[in-house]
């Protein structure tokens, strides 16, 4: 299996590469010998390729760059919900190959996991190397420890999924995956702190700090969705008046919505009813621009982070809530803060299968036999 060292450099070209020699050495503080050792078994395991000579300008032999090689497969992530399945094939560098989703019709451990495995093996994928799962809960080990919108208690998702497709399946809360997707592969690379807000079914927060995803069991229950947002906001489930679910959530918007129309109306139709100029779901989708922007102003402070990734299927109304939620932000922040940079993310559920398949890679790269 790899060393700290040698997964280091895998890790160093999987996400910057492709790497002269030089840079490589420069950004992992070795000297030329030490990267050399390091090298010569992910060379000769495949794990890395030299690619042709490239002349970067300084004196000596020609530098030929390293890469993760093609031949790393391919990676699938999975986002289960309550009702549907959603999952995506990446390849190593977690871009997109392949995107589906289908419903579940049978929520229970066993039908989640024949639905995932029928899946996965409609993708007529022969290289997959990984299997990431995310979903929304609190999960430790390959073990969803409690999802409760899948109403699942202690379910070893992770073994049973290893059981039956045969390859490495890693279980993740679903913030925390895409969290990391962000860290690894997405706008946050690079950056070392920094936040993901995401809006969809519940409000969720995930904390990278210091390059490092936070994980602890709160990160995977949602508390941020009761943060108090507005002392005059309609309750949430919960009876938390004024708190981010109760404002922000699709369901809180679609029951909003329909209250001020007088008529049941889904989320998607709001949208596009503000859209065509609805001066009703205008308001009311600034209203919920204001909510975010307080909810995002509120966890920069506490944080002392002013990078924000947005995601989740909520984000597809962003457009309506932008405005409003950059003037909340500066609002209640004091000038002298760093300014807050908000980076949107549209992809819906495919941003959290991708997170799946980014989980699957990381552990991948952790795992890698150079005795094959």
């Amino acid at each position: 299996m790899l060393t700290e060292s040698e997964s280091a450099v895998a890790r160093e070209v999987l996400l910057h590469g492709p790497l002269s020699r030089r840079t490589l050495a420069a950004r992992l503080h070795l000297s030329p010998a030490s990267l050399t050792r390091l090298a010569r078994p992910l060379l000769s395991a495949g794990v890395l390729i030299e690619l042709d000579d490239d002349g970067d300008g300084t004196v000596g032999r020609p530098s030929r760059p390293l890469d993760i090689s093609p031949a790393a497969g391919t990676f699938v992530g999975v986002k289960l919900t309550g009702d549907r399945v959603h999952v995506v094939a990446t390849d190593v560098r977690a871009d997109l190959l392949d995107a589906r989703d289908r419903p579940l019709d049978d929520p229970s451990p066993r039908g989640a996991c024949l639905a995932i495995v029928e899946a996965v093996e409609a993708l007529g994928r022969d290289d997959v190397r990984g299997v990431g799962v995310s979903l929304g809960g609190h999960v430790a080990d390959g073990v969803a420890v409690h999802a409760p919108f899948l109403d699942w208690h202690d379910v070893p998702l992770a073994r049973t999924l290893e059981d039956v497709l045969d390859v490495p399946v890693a279980i993740e809360n679903d913030v925390v995956a895409l969290a990391e997707a962000e860290r690894w592969f997405g706008v946050g690379r690079g950056i070392p702190g920094f936040l993901v807000v995401t809006i969809g079914a519940g409000v969720g927060l995930g904390l990278v700090v210091d390059g490092r995803t936070v994980r602890t069991p709160d990160a995977g229950i949602g508390t941020v969705g009761h943060l108090p947002l507005r002392a005059d906001g309609p309750p949430c489930p919960l009876g938390h008046r004024g708190c981010a679910d109760a404002l922000l959530t699709t369901t809180a918007v679609e029951r909003r919505a329909s209250r001020a129309l007088g008529r049941a109306i889904g989320f998607d139709d709001a949208i596009a009813l503000a859209r065509a100029g609805d001066p009703v779901l205008r308001e009311l989708f600034a209203d919920t621009g204001d909510a975010l922007g307080a909810l995002c102003a509120l966890a920069t402070t506490l944080s002392l982070h002013s990078d924000v990734v947005l995601a989740g299927e909520g984000m597809q109304a962003f457009d309506l809530l932008r405005e409003r939620t950059e003037a909340a932000v500066s609002q209640l922040r004091p000038p002298s803060a760093s300014p807050v940079s908000l980076h949107p993310d549209h992809s819906g559920f495919t941003a959290w299968a991708r997170g799946a398949a980014a989980v699957a890679i990381q552990a991948a790269m952790g795992r890698i036999d150079l005795a094959r």
